[in-house]
C-alpha cells in the first residue's frame, strides 16, 4: 500500500506542476489551447453555410486531444533538457511509466476547460445521449493515450526544445487536418481516401462522426474502427516501452 500511495503522490505532484499550476499562473494557456480548433470550428461553419457544423465539433474535440497529447514532448523536453529533473527522477523511486503516467494525466487535466466548451456545443446541436457519450469519451482517451505515447517516445530523442517546435506542427497537420477530421471522407478525391486510412484519426473521426449527428459507420465499420484505433494505440504504447530512452545510453 506504501507503494501505491507513493505512486499516486507522485503522478497527482505532477498533475498539479503541469496541468493545474500553468493554468493558475497564466490562464492565457486555455486561450491559446482551443484557439486552433474553434478557428477551424468558425471557419468550416461559415464556409459551409453551417452544413458541416456538427463535423467541425466531432473534429475540434479530436484535434484538442491530439495537441495536448503531442504536446507531451515539449514539456517533457523542457523538463529533462532545461530543467534536468528527468536525471532526478531516474536517480529517485519513481519509475519511467509514473512520470508518463502524471505528465499524460496533467495534459488531460490542462485539456477539461477546452473540452468542456466542446462539450456543451455538442449538447446545444441535440446530439448528447448516454450511448454517444461513451463513444465519445472513449475515442478521445484512445487518441490521448497514442499522442501521448507517441509525444513521450520523440521527446526522448531530442537533444533541445526547439526541436519539438519543428515536429509538434507537422503531427498535428498530418493526423488532425490532411485526414477527414474537419470533414466527412467522401469529401476527398477516391484516389486520396486509401491514403486517408493510413491515418489513426481517421478512424477515430468516423466514430465520432456518428455521435454528432453526421452519417456515422455501420455495425461492422465501427468494429474495425475500434480495432484499429485500439490496435494504435496499443502498438504506440509498447513502442514508447521498448523505445523510449528513459536513461541516456
Amino acid at each position: 500500500m506504501t507503494v501505491v500511495r507513493h505512486r499516486l503522490r507522485s503522478i497527482l505532484t505532477l498533475t498539479y506542476l503541469n496541468g493545474v499550476l500553468p493554468i493558475r499562473s497564466q490562464p492565457l494557456y486555455l486561450i491559446n489551447l482551443v484557439a486552433s480548433p474553434l478557428s477551424f470550428l468558425f471557419f468550416i461553419t461559415i464556409a459551409s453555410g453551417g452544413v458541416l457544423f456538427n463535423y467541425a465539433v466531432a473534429g475540434g474535440m479530436l484535434m484538442t486531444m491530439l495537441s495536448i497529447g503531442t504536446s507531451l514532448q515539449t514539456d517533457i523536453s523542457h523538463y529533462k533538457q532545461d530543467l534536468k529533473l528527468q536525471d532526478v527522477l531516474i536517480a529517485s523511486p519513481v519509475e519511467a511509466w509514473v512520470y508518463v503516467g502524471g505528465m499524460a494525466f496533467s495534459e488531460l487535466v490542462y485539456s477539461l476547460p477546452a473540452m468542456g466548451v466542446f462539450a456543451a456545443l455538442w449538447v446545444f446541436g441535440g446530439w448528447g445521449s448516454p450511448a454517444g457519450a461513451i463513444t465519445l469519451v472513449g475515442v478521445l482517451v484512445l487518441v490521448w493515450a497514442f499522442a501521448s505515447a507517441l509525444g513521450f517516445t520523440l521527446a526522448t530523442f531530442f537533444e533541445d526544445v526547439r526541436e519539438t517546435f519543428v515536429f509538434s506542427p507537422l503531427i498535428s497537420l498530418g493526423l488532425s487536418v490532411l485526414p477527414p477530421v474537419y470533414y466527412p471522407i467522401g469529401a476527398l478525391d477516391p484516389r486520396l481516401q486509401p491514403f486517408a486510412y493510413l491515418s489513426p484519426t481517421t478512424y477515430a473521426a468516423d466514430l465520432l462522426h456518428g455521435v454528432v449527428g453526421a452519417p456515422g459507420p455501420s455495425f461492422f465499420g465501427a468494429v474495425i474502427d475500434w480495432v484499429v484505433l485500439i490496435g494504435f494505440t496499443v502498438g504506440l504504447l509498447a513502442l514508447a516501452a521498448r523505445k523510449a530512452r528513459w536513461r541516456e545510453p
